[in-house]
């Protein structure tokens, strides 16, 4: 208990004595988290948007829910034998039903009103050639098969959103590791700044036996409360703008692919813990290299 003691009350002395610099090492790590933490919620709430055009699918056939299984094997077997499909995947109605309640988790009352018999089963294909007049030849052909309900095709605008979405969430996440870069420079000159103020003391603990260790448990936790602290902040930030955000997205009605963007309980609490173990990494990684290459001081 006294160790305990003393490590808290130390740790608390270091993070007031450079509050300045303290309150710098934590504002990087808030503004780097929370771009972290936004391209991410971008990037998944646009694959919930976009989940069934995923991995360069560009037209999917949906079968009749009631169709027949030797219809089904026909369309199989077309997909199979035609060269000018590279590869195709079958969706049944239990997998549909699925990526419908993920697609619609904001709407509990139409999912309650919608079972898995309800939904078609589908071929998501992924064609060799995927030319627009192409990929129209293929839909055509298979949209008169027997069966089939209908053929989607993947428009122009969610390819361009999925692009858009890539070379935002790559941009953001390389200003953020040069901020998180910058929070651990930070947080590392902090605690160097105080072991170098606390030279004398921490010469005379070496002199009466003080193990290395307890001389850095201090300087470690004040690390990680900087990049705790930092992450709390950032989490609090983007859980503040979220709404905001969803009450600047267009209407479902005119722009159905907004309808999967937002994102679920699970999608979020994942997020904000990848956050807080980042900050806590930041911290940690901070204060060990400050204590390893400093304590001799």
């Amino acid at each position: 208990m006294p160790k305990v003691d003393y490590a808290l009350r130390e740790t608390a002395s270091n993070l007031t004595r450079n509050f300045t610099i303290t309150l710098a090492s934590i504002m990087t790590v808030v503004v780097s988290l929370a771009l972290v933490g936004a391209s991410l919620m971008l990037r998944q709430g646009v694959q919930n948007a976009t989940r069934r055009w995923q991995g360069g699918i560009e037209f999917v056939v949906f079968m009749n829910p009631n169709a027949s299984q030797d219809q089904t094997d026909t369309v199989k077997k077309s997909l199979d034998e035609n060269p000018q499909i590279q590869r195709f995947t079958y969706v049944n109605q239990k997998a549909s039903y699925v990526e419908f309640k993920q697609l619609f988790h904001d709407q509990p009352e139409l999912i309650k009103s919608v079972n898995a018999s309800d939904l078609p089963p589908s071929y998501r294909v992924v064609p060799v050639n995927k030319t627009e007049k192409n990929i129209d030849q293929l839909g055509k052909t298979y949209g008169s098969m027997p069966g089939v309900k209908e053929v989607s095709y993947a428009s122009a605008t969610i390819r361009a959103v999925q692009e858009l979405s890539q070379r935002l969430t790559v941009g953001i996440i390389v200003v953020a590791l040069v901020l998180l870069g910058a929070a651990i420079l930070l947080i590392l000159n902090t605690i160097r700044m105080a072991m170098f103020a606390r030279r004398r003391e921490i010469e005379v603990m070496k002199l009466v036996g003080a193990t290395n260790w307890f001389i850095r448990v201090p300087f470690m936790l004040e690390g990680l409360i900087q990049g705790v602290a930092g992450a709390l902040l950032a989490v609090l930030a983007l859980a503040s703008f979220k709404p905001f955000f969803q009450s600047w997205l267009p209407n479902r009605q005119d722009f159905p692919l907004v309808s999967g963007f937002a994102l679920s309980g699970r999608e979020l609490f994942t997020i904000y813990a990848l956050m807080i173990f980042t900050g806590c990494l930041v911290g940690v990684v901070g204060a060990g290299v400050a204590v390893t290459r400093f304590l001799d001081v």
